[in-house]
């Protein structure tokens, strides 16, 4: 009898614990930081640093507490000099370290395409993949608060079209910390790109280490109308219109592209094979970009599976303004997934469209803490 109650009381015990771990939420920045910790504890050839990587602010907190558990050697500040900083990850990567390289703006990185372009990303190939260059380098994109056409590009089109790079872009907690990890740990160089506004966001994460898969991107959301591909940030705003859109009974499946290189398209095309309708979201212009290349292969691929036009929804082909005015209607959110679905849909019929929370429009809607 006595066996049985402390059978009984484990038992529940452990399903508490579960259900706990189950509905463990945390937000994209702690997800960025228990990866850090995570890997860096995982190998200890893994080092990281930034320009500002261990300032009161932590580059947003994502690199809280790295310096007091690994040390001055393996987590230290830097001088601002990205193309020698490049190279220095390039020689110390191939010297048996894995650097983790963090810009707190992706425009700032540009300085550093020549290492990147003619350096990191040729080495294994020109050496015939006897040699890997394991670097992962975390760029942080940004918009809002008068930031300006310098300060808030969403460029990663560019590092798309350069053979032996992987670029991925995780839209949620869960992602950031699965994909960071794969990225440490993968023998080529990594570009993880992270958007500013996803940083408060929530989802489940587990306490453990784990990796995600690098070759493909990720369904988030079933649905039989239509297929709508999106990236980083955008994919929040298409889960938004989502949810709007299936009290009235309208059904999307969304598909992620949190991994852009390499450019597997499979779930894509299995998708519009099933909606038959497609709409791609993009965070930045369409010219030359991710998302018009998504439309070009899908056509090639599943022009007699669309039942109507597929579209583009992407920001107009000029640099992002400044201003609190020019800025108001540039961005696109849910509001204008919506119109676009009813576009493709031919749907006539009045969707009413609740009121966003956000209080200006150049800061994170309020609808988007999660958990996803």
């Amino acid at each position: 009898m006595q066996n049985d109650l402390l059978f009984q009381k484990r038992k529940i015990f452990i399903n508490i614990y579960i259900n706990k771990m189950k509905n463990r939420n945390i937000n994209f920045t702690d997800a960025i930081n228990e990866a850090m910790i995570l890997s860096m504890k995982k190998q200890k050839n893994v080092i990281c640093y930034g320009l500002g990587i261990d300032d009161p602010k932590r580059i947003f907190n994502t690199t809280k507490n790295l310096k007091e558990i690994f040390g001055s050697k393996r987590v230290f500040d830097v001088p601002a000099s990205e193309n020698a900083l490049t190279g220095i990850g390039i020689g110390s990567s191939l010297n048996g370290l894995r650097p983790v390289m963090v810009h707190q703006r992706l425009d700032f990185f540009l300085y550093a395409m020549d290492q990147l372009i003619n350096g990191a990303a040729k080495w294994s190939y020109v050496f015939g993949g006897t040699k890997s260059l394991p670097l992962t380098i975390r760029l942080i994109i940004g918009r809002g608060w008068g930031q300006g056409p310098t300060h808030s590009q969403s460029l990663q089109s560019l590092f798309l079209h350069i053979p032996g790079l992987k670029v991925v872009m995780p839209s949620n907690p869960y992602q950031a910390k699965g994909l960071l990890n794969a990225a440490i740990f993968d023998n080529n160089p990594v570009l993880f790109l992270e958007h500013r506004w996803l940083h408060n966001t929530y989802s489940y994460v587990p306490k453990k280490f784990y990796k995600l898969n690098i070759e493909e991107p990720q369904i988030l959301k079933k649905g039989k109308d239509i297929t709508i591909v999106s990236m980083g940030y955008m994919t929040n705003e298409a889960i938004v219109a989502d949810k709007i859109l299936r009290s009235y009974g309208i059904e999307s499946e969304i598909v992620d592209m949190c991994v852009m290189s390499p450019m597997n398209l499979n779930k894509v095309f299995n998708s519009v094979r099933k909606t038959n309708n497609l709409l791609v979201l993009d965070t930045s212009t369409s010219i030359c970009s991710l998302s018009s290349e998504i439309l070009s292969q899908t056509l090639r691929s599943c022009f007699n599976y669309l039942k109507s036009k597929p579209e583009i929804l992407a920001l107009p082909h000029v640099p992002q303004p400044t201003s609190f005015g020019l800025t108001k209607n540039f961005y696109n959110d849910y509001v204008d997934i919506i119109k676009s679905v009813k576009r493709i849909l031919k749907i006539k019929k009045n969707i009413k469209i609740k009121d966003s929370k956000r209080i200006y429009h150049d800061v994170p809607d309020a609808n988007f803490k999660g958990p996803f």
